[in-house]
C-alpha cells in the first residue's frame, strides 16, 4: 500500500448526552455466534453520523439481575451506589427507527454474553449516548477496513455510509463460514476477504496484522480503520505507522476488547510505546 502523507481530515460531532432506559422487544441471530437485540425507548434526539460511534451499554448483573445505572438528575449525571456493569456497542438503528446491538455470543463467561444469550422479552437496559461521531474521512483515495467479530457491526455501518463506487478493502477476522453470513446479508458492493481463525481462540491469531501485510502498494492516500482485540492489533498498528510512516490522521485503530481485561476501555491506546 501507499506510503503518502495523508491529507485526510476527519470532523468530530458532538451531541448532546442522554439515557435511555430501553425494553427488548425482539431478538434474533444472525449468524451462530452473534445475536441482535430489538430494543424499544425514547429514541428522541438520538443521533449517530459516525461509522464507529458507540453507546455505552449498563446490563443488569447475571449473578442478581439487579440493574444499576447512572441518571440524568437536573442535567447532571447522578452515579449509583452499588456495582455497575457497562459496556461499549455499536448502535445500529432499523428501518422502524428502533435500536438494535449486534452481541457476540460467548456463553455466560461476559455479563453482555450472558445477558444476550438470555434474554427475554420486556427485559430492560439503560443505553447513554452517543456522545460524538467521527464522521467519514475527507480526502481518503481508498479505505482498508480491518476487524474481528466484535468489528462487523462498525465495518456494516461504513459500507452503509461509504460510496458504493469507493475504493474498499475488507479484512474480516471470523471464525468459520458460518460468520460470513453478517455482511454478506448487506448486499453490499465491496468485496470482503474472510480470514477464518478456525479452532483457534479469538485475539491470538496474527490473521489482520498478516493480511494487512500482504496487501498490494496502491498510490494515493489511504485511510485504514481497524478494531478488534488489542493486543493482536498491535503488529498491524506498528506496520503502518513505524514500517510504512504513516501519519496519525490516516490510521484508526481501536481495541474494541482484550484478553484477560473485561472492562477494557477502548479509548485506551492500543501500542502504549507508541500511543
Amino acid at each position: 500500500m501507499s506510503t503518502v502523507s495523508s491529507t485526510i481530515r476527519q470532523e468530530r460531532v458532538r451531541h448532546d448526552f442522554a439515557l435511555r432506559e430501553m425494553t427488548v422487544t425482539a431478538w434474533r441471530d444472525l449468524t451462530p455466534r452473534i445475536r441482535r437485540v430489538t430494543l424499544a425507548g425514547p429514541m428522541e434526539g438520538f443521533t449517530s453520523l459516525g461509522p464507529g460511534d458507540h453507546v455505552k451499554v449498563f446490563f443488569p448483573n447475571p449473578s442478581t439481575g439487579v440493574l444499576n445505572a447512572p441518571r440524568l438528575v437536573d442535567g447532571r449525571l447522578e452515579r449509583p451506589a452499588g456495582e455497575v456493569i457497562a459496556r461499549d456497542y455499536t448502535p445500529l438503528v432499523n428501518a422502524d427507527g428502533a435500536l438494535e446491538l449486534d452481541v457476540v455470543i460467548h456463553g455466560d463467561a461476559g455479563p453482555a454474553s450472558a445477558w444476550a444469550t438470555n434474554v427475554s422479552e420486556g427485559a430492560q437496559i439503560v443505553v447513554a449516548g452517543p456522545r460524538g461521531s467521527k464522521l467519514p474521512p475527507e480526502g481518503a483515495d481508498w479505505y482498508v477496513l480491518a476487524g474481528d467479530e466484535t468489528a462487523l457491526p462498525a465495518i456494516s455501518r461504513w459500507l452503509r455510509l461509504l460510496p458504493e463506487d469507493a475504493d474498499v478493502t475488507v479484512l474480516a477476522e471470523v471464525q468459520d463460514a458460518d460468520d460470513e453470513a453478517y455482511l454478506g446479508a448487506l448486499d453490499s458492493p465491496h468485496q470482503v476477504t474472510y480470514l477464518h481463525r478456525g479452532s483457534a481462540e479469538p485475539g491470538t491469531t496474527t490473521l489482520i496484522a498478516d493480511a494487512v501485510r500482504a496487501l498490494p502498494s496502491k498510490d494515493g492516500a489511504g485511510f485504514w480503520w481497524l478494531a478488534g482485540e488489542a493486543q493482536s492489533l498491535v503488529p498491524a498498528r506498528r506496520y503502518l505507522r513505524r514500517e510504512l510512516g504513516l501519519d496519525q490522521a490516516a490510521v484508526d485503530c481501536s481495541g474494541y476488547w482484550k484478553r484477560g481485561t473485561p472492562e477494557h476501555d477502548h479509548h485506551a491506546p492500543v501500542d502504549p510505546s507508541d500511543p
